[in-house]
């Protein structure tokens, strides 16, 4: 008999978590926690209580996240302008810390020795939640079914279900998307299905938030929206929470067909795998935020969080939210932050985030008497440049002078 008494189970509800609960039982004997988040997924959470409670659950944790979610995760990652390979705007990735945070304090909460999760052994998502457990709390032990049970597929986890009477919809379950999907506030994923052929093209009925750009409307629709250090606080004058911007951010480039991207990924472990994203709002988010630190970053600082950027969107994306250096870094960011304040103005069109104005009141650093192709007023002496490009020009010229010529 194992030596765990109790663990905290992951648990969303659906087959495979409902099976792991009969499985932890089954191989463990010990009392399961379950603890179910309501990060913005658009499904009812709430059902997942009845179905724990039909399994003999007595402790059941079900939390509405989202403010938390974005306000404490979503933000501070795209303070950064955090993109992973130049495309991926990390929706899953940067949720899974937040789960580990709350698994490991309601192990506390509830004396548990152990957590548990249905992430499978070939994704990033097992490293991601563990490597944040251990990071919060070392001693505590980890159980991750698929790495240790013989069931390997969607059919023999049913039939499991069926032989040890765990509450499922079978008729329901076998209607089941031919996709592997995770869904929150700043986005919603595909995998799995024809989508395992990198050359064939993803079904337009697959996608569930976005109209495609060829069905958007024929007219642009404009958005103002209102920065304080480095975060979204309105939209169009409407000061809302974080989980409100986003939220309505995703409505309105949903509708306008924004957000939609077909992406072949390195996973951690080692694979390549491809994948189809929406992430309406955080498209529109990472283009308004470069936009108001184009006129509030300094030049170096903003060249400086550049360089940094993909090795911050790597330790997000390999699931290192909790460790020194994204902290180290997160604190460099977000004092960078203090003075992007301000408005920007985006065109919304079949896709497509323009932007078309931005302004800040008090932190603006462009100075329209020096930059001016008017008569600035001798407020930039033009004749300072020469020197200027000279002195910038000295290594090379003294490098041509001793024979190192570029030119054969």
């Amino acid at each position: 008999m194992s030596d765990i008494k109790k663990v905290v189970l992951a648990y969303s509800g659906g087959l495979d978590t409902s099976v792991i609960v009969r499985w932890l039982q089954d191989n463990y004997g010990c009392e399961i926690v379950t603890f179910t988040a309501d990060l913005g997924q658009g499904e009812e959470v709430e059902p997942a209580r009845a179905k724990a409670q039909a399994m003999g659950i007595k402790d059941i944790f079900i939390e509405d996240l989202r403010e938390e979610f974005v306000r404490d995760f979503v933000f501070p990652m795209f303070r950064a302008n955090t993109i992973y390979e130049g495309e991926y705007l990390l929706g899953t990735s940067i949720a899974r810390p937040l789960i580990a945070k709350r698994l490991v304090e309601i192990a506390n909460e509830t004396g548990a020795d152990a957590i548990s999760h249905g992430a499978t052994g070939k994704g990033n998502d097992q490293v991601r939640f563990e490597l944040g457990a251990y990071a919060l709390k070392p001693g505590i032990k980890v159980i991750a079914p698929w790495r240790e049970w013989d069931l390997t597929s969607r059919e023999t986890l049913m039939a499991y279900a069926q032989k040890r009477d765990i509450p499922i919809d079978f008729a329901k379950a076998g209607k089941k998307s031919p996709y592997s999907m995770d869904a929150n506030l700043l986005h919603i994923s595909y995998e799995g299905g024809v989508l395992e052929d990198p050359w064939t093209e993803c079904e337009e009925s697959m996608w569930r938030w976005s109209v495609s750009p060829e069905k958007a409307p024929d007219v642009a629709t404009y958005i103002d929206l209102t920065f304080e250090n480095g975060d979204v606080v309105a939209i169009d004058g409407e000061r809302l929470s974080p989980a409100t911007v986003l939220t309505k951010l995703n409505q309105i480039g949903g509708a306008n067909g924004i957000g939609r991207l077909d992406l072949v990924e390195n996973r951690y472990v080692g694979m390549k795998s491809r994948g189809c994203y929406e992430t309406p709002g955080g498209t529109i988010l990472l283009r308004a935020h470069r936009a108001i630190e184009s006129i509030t970053l300094d030049r170096e600082v903003a060249h400086l969080k550049d360089e940094l950027m993909p090795r911050y969107a790597s330790l997000i994306y390999n699931g290192y939210w909790w460790s020194p250096e994204r902290l180290l870094l997160q604190g460099l960011i977000d004092e960078s932050q203090v003075h992007v304040n301000g408005v920007v103005r985006l065109k919304l069109y079949k896709g497509n985030v323009i932007v078309v104005g931005r302004k800040s009141e008090s932190n603006s650093l462009f100075d329209t008497r020096i930059s001016t192709f008017e008569d600035d007023g001798g407020a930039y002496n033009q004749a300072d440049a020469a020197g200027f490009i000279k002195l910038n020009a000295l290594r090379m010229r003294i490098a041509a002078n001793n024979g190192r010529a570029l030119l054969k």
